[in-house]
């Protein structure tokens, strides 16, 4: 039983990993092998899964809209010819073996191109981009939707040669079956592997208001996220009604903690040992490694990420945000994920516009519970992993 994994982007490898680790368990003696198509596969190389071909960065992180140039300077061409050559070399070494695709068009084809059985996992596209449960949303620029669905005819053409693919949401499914394509809804896996760990313990705070501040995992974007979220902190503690606030600074572990802290030191954050950093009643407190925590014990975020910010989302947890200096978290990503996220997701212009945002989000219940409830609805509930996990391994076993 053979199986190679394509995945394109850092949220999308960790989506696939949640699937392999749950296959594992499921088929111990499973010959796994990766292809991260953007960045170094860091998570497959935790996972002990060797790589198939080569994997690096390039400037654009994967946004190619804002890093097409310099992408092209380092050398994407040739980095697509081997990625290309790679998994045509494993499809001719296995003749029986199955690809997983996990990510968008791009490991979609690839997967297709192999010429073996392929199942595709549908992480970056939404119905809800176009439409909700209500009917149509306004268009955002001329054209939009005129494929009938937000993924394309040549998208959909690849899709109904797939053994089976997994939409991220339900409504999206519903409306690929409109075609009688080979679709399913078993959950999205992005809300895998989320439960808390216990492991963090901060003194004097247990009652406080506590907000995550979530700047994304992509360096350099993300110091650049992390002065931006700087900024807008004074604003939220002259707003926010709570005799306590503790803030929760979610940092990726592959991210250099030395330019967070010189960030704070800029921002005149006094160190309070034993906490971190604050004043008063205000806290902040730096984790790295202790995500799952975060996002469990938060009320609310502060978010300019992807995959984070939808995960916050998916536990019922209000987010509000504002454009960053990309290459991912631009204003065009910002309007996309307001869409994809509805209501838990709120926003603003500027940092210093937050506070009084989260106030009024804050003290309304009707909005807490309309947010809490939209979370599970677009995100769904634990279990997708293991569920596409079986679904592999019965077609491992064909």
């Amino acid at each position: 039983m053979r199986l190679l994994c394509l995945s394109n982007g850092h949220g999308e490898d960790r989506i696939a990993g949640t699937i392999l680790a749950a296959l594992q368990r499921q088929q111990p003696d499973v010959v796994l092998r990766a292809l991260p198509l953007v960045g170094t596969g860091q998570t497959y190389r935790q996972l002990g899964i060797p790589l198939v071909g080569p994997a690096r960065n390039l400037p654009s992180g994967g946004f190619l809209s804002n890093g097409w140039a310099q992408d092209v300077q380092a050398g994407l061409w040739r980095l697509v010819r081997q990625q290309w050559q790679a998994v045509r070399a494993w499809a001719r070494q296995n003749p029986r073996g199955l690809v997983l695709a996990v990510g968008d068009i791009w490991p979609l084809w690839l997967a297709w191109q192999s010429g073996r059985r392929f199942i595709f996992v549908a992480t970056a596209k939404s119905e809800y981009h176009l439409r909700d449960e209500q009917g149509p949303l306004p268009k955002t620029h001329c054209g939009e939707g005129w494929a009938g669905s937000v993924f394309y005819p040549w998208e959909r053409w690849l899709i109904r040669r797939s053994l089976v693919t997994f939409p991220r949401d339900e409504l999206t499914t519903t409306w690929l079956k409109r075609w009688r394509l080979p679709v399913t809804w078993v959950g999205n896996p992005m809300m895998d592997a989320l439960e808390p760990q216990g492991g963090l313990h901060i003194p004097g705070f247990a009652e406080a208001l506590v907000i995550v501040l979530l700047p994304g995992s992509r360096a350099p974007e993300a110091y650049r996220n992390w002065e931006l979220i700087l900024r807008a902190l004074p604003g939220v503690v002259e707003a926010v009604t709570s005799p306590q606030i503790l803030f929760l600074a979610a940092i990726a572990p592959g991210l250099d903690l030395e330019p967070i802290q010189a960030a704070l030191r800029r921002h005149r954050w006094p160190v309070w040992p034993g906490v971190g950093y604050g004043y008063g009643e205000v806290g902040l407190v730096v984790t790295q490694g202790q995500f799952n925590d975060c996002l469990h014990r938060a009320h609310a975020g502060i978010a300019l990420a992807g995959t984070a910010t939808e995960q916050l989302a998916g536990l019922g947890k209000p987010v509000v945000s504002f454009p960053g200096p990309g290459p991912q978290y631009t204003a065009r990503f910002a309007r996309y994920q307001q869409r994809l996220l509805g209501p838990s997701l709120r926003l603003v212009d500027k940092p210093e516009a937050v506070g009084p945002v989260l106030q009024e989000i804050l003290t309304d219940p009707d909005t807490l519970n309309l947010i809490a409830h939209n979370g599970r609805k677009r995100l769904g509930q634990p279990g997708a992993s293991v569920a596409i996990a079986q679904v592999i391994r019965q077609y491992l076993e064909t």
